[in-house]
């Protein structure tokens, strides 16, 4: 329900118009969703909202904890559909990774979650649940919701609208009041949505799962270059990149004799060289039945050296989570 109904409920009640704004800030910005613990509700008010609307607000079913603290979370949603979200840990503060979609259509040849399917979007409210999740699973061990990521299951772009609407209420001063240069979105290349961001002026980070600058590679691990080559690719970040002057960020994961070699590292150099870029070389986290292996120490290096001799900023991204199969590519609902 949008504010302005809200209001126009409450005003054909008799209600004064300043009770939206408080009934806002509880579900927004506090994160309660039982009209009881609205403690600066009239009862009355409170029981007129009760007899007229129900909240379905998202809960932590199965959670796993690995070695080194990152924590993969199952979330069970109001239809008994299942996500899962991870909060990964660097001391007192932590990154929380979001899913967007419940499985996923893309069916990338290296990702788990394509494996089971795809049901349906999240709802915004549903993302932003999330986001309450971690700030209160964090907040009993004494850690600060640093980063949020939206890398989990789904593609973002795909569910646009009410990602865009979740954002919006995560960094608003209305809702979260998070920092947008906090958020950063992943996508594997849907140039329409790219170039929406960029019309949008979003204010958040891109992030680009690329893993391949060569169309046959590429096809062969992301189907969905089918449909959207890197050509109509490049042609929509170097729009974003105009439109928002922001640098977005390549993903690139390394894959052992597929996309590791001499000649993908030059092919992935000549394809940055039309935009500003960060690149972030990402170890590959097994998944079951996958004929792909992680690049050797020696190929990783490799290829970071040949980027680097190219004045391209590069990152070597390692792996957490892996152990409890929380790591980038293995979320596929085990916890059922």
């Amino acid at each position: 329900m949008s504010p302005a109904d809200l209001l126009d409920f409450l005003q054909s009640r008799g209600e004064k118009a300043f009770r939206a704004r408080q009934i806002e800030q509880w579900l927004w910005q506090k994160g309660v969703t039982r009209f009881d613990d609205m403690e600066n509700l009239p009862r009355g008010l409170r029981d007129l909202l009760r007899e007229h609307f129900v909240t379905r607000p998202a809960a932590v079913g199965a959670s796993r904890e690995g070695d080194d603290g990152t924590t993969k979370l199952a979330v069970t949603l109001h239809d008994g559909q299942i996500v899962e979200m991870v909060l990964i840990p660097s001391g007192d503060r932590a990154t929380a990774c979001l899913s967007t979609q419940v499985g996923c259509k893309l069916r990338c040849d290296f990702c788990a979650t394509g494996t089971i399917g795809f049901a349906r979007d999240l709802e915004a409210a549903e993302i932003f649940d999330q986001v309450i999740i971690a700030k209160n699973r964090l907040g009993e061990r004494g850690a600060l919701l640093a980063n949020i990521v939206l890398m989990g299951m789904g593609e973002p772009l795909l569910n646009l609208d009410n990602v865009l609407s979740a954002v919006q209420r995560v960094t608003s001063p209305d809702g979260l009041a998070i920092s947008p240069y906090r958020v950063t979105l992943s996508t594997a290349g849907i140039p329409a949505g790219i170039r929406r961001l960029a019309d949008e002026h979003v204010r958040f980070h891109l992030a680009i799962s690329l893993h391949s600058a060569v169309n046959a590679t590429r096809d062969r691990l992301m189907p969905v270059n089918k449909s959207y080559p890197l050509e109509a690719l490049s042609g929509a970040i170097v729009y974003f990149v105009e439109k928002t002057g922001t640098r977005p960020t390549i993903e690139y994961l390394l894959l052992d004799g597929i996309n590791d070699t001499p000649r993908q590292a030059e092919a992935l150099a000549r394809f940055c060289r039309d935009f500003p870029v960060k690149i972030n070389v990402i170890e590959y986290n097994p998944v079951d039945g996958s004929p792909y292996r992680r690049s050797t120490p020696a190929a990783r290096d490799r290829f970071v050296r040949f980027l680097e001799s190219k004045n391209m900023v590069v990152n070597t991204r390692r792996s957490r989570g892996e152990e409890i199969d929380a790591a980038c590519g293995q979320l596929a609902n085990k916890s059922r």
